[in-house]
């Protein structure tokens, strides 16, 4: 049985392979868009006069060397949730008197608050790689193509909770390689022409580098141009999350959370997405493969001769995207059937806009680049006393400040 089952999974990767259309998505020549597009206003741009000078979020430093992850030291964002435990409600109203943040125990003053009402930016990264592909057309016993489980929730969130003008939205596609569709837009229109684009391509590649993905998301970097504005150039700069200010972020993931081939490791991409301070809400995919596949799977990569992921493999994945959202303040929801979409998409949509903006000043006498434990405290009822008993708070759990340059070594970034 398990033999028969690898051999079909196997010649399913073959099949897909030679029959990959030429107009594909990632790797192959642009579709134009359907009709003339200019290059967005990033959310916030300003004239550079009326332009403020505000505090960068954390940002990476690329070497060819040697990578150097860096934090700017002035101040820390924090977007928190604040949930009760009981009755799973989001706590609304609440004011900033009424938190308290601590950095490795010792309480910091909140120099920045900030309350729910405001717009959102949402950068929207999903796998659309073979390997997902083939997860979801054996996880729907073949009844439909297998990237719907990706495309099924990144339409229906772009659709329906995306609300421009106010919101902006970036889409970042990755399977090999991270491939923008479209810069931060509040142009509906062009919002459908990224869902229509997805609908008429199919995945190119098996691999999935969900690590270098996320890093793009987040601190940019020279990557495929961006789709829908049908540059000339292969490739162009594109500006990550982590160089938005003074905006309400927040990034929603569609993956299978495994990785297979990222030049980052694993380390490395939890530092990114802990400094970046930016919640990433996930949708886990693979979730009916596993279940219907999971006890007949080898327990590492490729044993019996195909290139299927092993039982660890799909484990470790789960695992992996269940540390990204914690640490980041956000949530993972693995979703095993079409119809928990809707209500899954509406809690995250409510955690993304009940997000208060906390900042704190760190400790400048402490600069040696470890580690900086992060809580949030909260007093809802006002009477003094810390409610954790009753509500969680959902927010970033770390930060790493930088250490000072010693002679001889990459120094950080004005």
């Amino acid at each position: 049985m398990k033999t028969a089952l690898f051999a079909r999974f196997a010649l399913s990767l073959a099949l897909l392979a030679a029959c990959a259309p030429l107009g594909a998505l990632a790797q192959s020549r642009r579709l134009p868009p359907q009709q003339p597009q200019k290059k967005n206003q990033r959310p916030g741009d300003k004239p550079e006069a009326e332009q403020q000078q505000e505090p960068l979020p954390p940002d990476i430093v690329n070497d060819k060397e040697q990578e150097v992850v860096k934090v700017d030291t002035k101040i820390v964002n924090i977007e928190a949730v604040v949930i009760n435990k009981k009755t799973k409600t989001i706590v609304m109203g609440l004011k900033k008197e009424q938190f308290a943040v601590f950095e490795d125990g010792v309480q910091k003053e909140v120099t920045n608050f900030a309350t729910p009402e405001a717009p959102i930016t949402v950068a929207v990264l999903l796998e659309y790689s073979k390997l997902g592909q083939v997860l979801g057309f054996y996880g729907s016993g073949g009844q439909e193509p297998g990237q719907y489980e990706v495309l099924r929730p990144t339409a229906m969130f772009l659709q329906q909770f995306i609300r421009p003008p106010q919101d902006y939205v970036t889409v970042i596609a990755y399977d090999m390689r991270p491939t923008p569709l479209t810069d931060f837009t509040n142009d509906p229109g062009r919002i459908g022409a990224v869902i229509n684009l997805l609908l008429r391509n199919q995945p190119v590649s098996r691999e999935a580098n969900l690590f270098d993905a996320l890093k793009l998301t987040l601190t940019g970097g020279r990557a495929d141009s961006v789709v829908l504005e049908n540059s000339e150039a292969r490739t162009s700069e594109y500006a990550g999350m982590a160089s938005l200010q003074g905006r309400r972020k927040a990034i929603f993931l569609v993956s299978s959370g495994v990785d297979t081939f990222s030049k980052i490791n694993y380390d490395q991409t939890r530092k990114i997405v802990q400094n970046a301070g930016v919640p990433i809400y996930i949708i886990g995919t693979g979730e009916m493969f596993m279940k219907k596949y999971g006890d007949q799977m080898s327990a590492q990569d490729g044993l019996d001769g195909s290139t299927s992921p092993g039982r660890m493999t799909m484990l470790q994945a789960k695992n992996t995207l269940q540390t990204i959202a914690n640490e980041t303040g956000g949530a993972y929801f693995p979703v095993t059937f079409p119809s928990e979409l809707p209500t899954t998409l509406q809690a995250i949509n409510a955690m993304m806009r009940s997000q208060y903006s906390l900042a704190f000043r760190p400790d400048e006498q402490r600069r040696d680049g470890k580690r900086r434990k992060l809580e949030v405290k909260v007093d809802v009822d006002g009477d003094g006393k810390y409610d954790d008993k009753e509500f969680v708070v959902r927010s970033r759990q770390f930060y790493n400040p930088p250490a000072e340059a010693k002679p001889g070594t990459v120094s950080e970034k004005k």
